[in-house]
């Protein structure tokens, strides 16, 4: 478990480049994150390739919304690839017709909270309804789990309320908007370094341009995972 904490995130174009980026990370990974930016740039076949003959685990973020019976059937489709998660949105209704999808697969459904992205002036922008981000974050999360959500998906300063929740017990809590000291922030607002976020009830960090825009990308997942050591 300890190895797989770290999810690296594959967010480069192609499939080629993440190929390549994969061999130059080598053993300092074994879990990688592929999403929306690399689906048409071959991330379901990365995806397979990584799985089936690199022995890597795979989370793939699609972050699935629609009708229930369209949701489904996509996931059901995507549980074909063998693959570990799964993000869908949060609402109860998407996270019910996700588990129906990977129902007699080992496909995990982790529900999409409030993305680490945004603040409370996007979500009114949006015109989301009032309320503080972290309290609306913590009930999507309760309501997602109550629907069937393996896990979910939240930022580091909302992961130990999550945890503290009836609903968490045996759930995941996967944390994006992750930085180690000294990193740029980039396009996140809700940040923690890699310990704090495990520290708060995180089972699993998500880094990506940390370790992918590093001189030494192996180097940079190795000193994320000793510090999570």
């Amino acid at each position: 478990m300890s190895q797989d904490r770290l999810i690296v995130a594959l967010d480069v174009p192609s499939a080629i480049e993440g190929m390549a980026l994969a061999e130059r990370i080598g053993d300092a990974a074994s879990f990688y994150k592929i999403g929306l930016g690399m689906l048409t740039g071959g991330g379901l076949a990365l995806a397979n390739e990584l799985k089936q003959e690199h022995g890597k685990r795979i989370f793939l973020d699609m972050k699935l919304f629609d009708i229930g019976a369209t949701v489904e059937a996509a996931v059901r489709g995507l549980a074909q690839f063998d693959l570990d998660f799964l993000t869908v949105h949060g609402d109860p209704h998407v996270v019910r017709a996700a588990r129906e999808g990977a129902a007699g697969t080992n496909l995990q459904i982790l529900a999409v909270t409030i993305l680490t992205s945004l603040d409370r002036g996007d979500l009114d922008e949006g015109m989301m309804r009032e309320g503080d981000v972290a309290d609306m974050v913590v009930e999507r999360a309760g309501r997602a789990f109550e629907a069937g959500a393996h896990g979910v998906i939240a930022s580091p300063q909302e992961a130990a309320r999550i945890r503290a929740l009836p609903e968490a017990e045996g759930r995941l809590i996967v944390t994006p908007g992750v930085r180690p000291a000294g990193a740029a922030d980039d396009d996140q607002k809700r940040i923690a370094t890699p310990a704090n976020a495990v520290a708060a009830g995180a089972d699993h960090i998500v880094v990506g341009r940390p370790v992918w825009r590093a001189s030494d990308p192996r180097a940079a997942a190795r000193a994320i995972q000793d510090e999570l050591a």
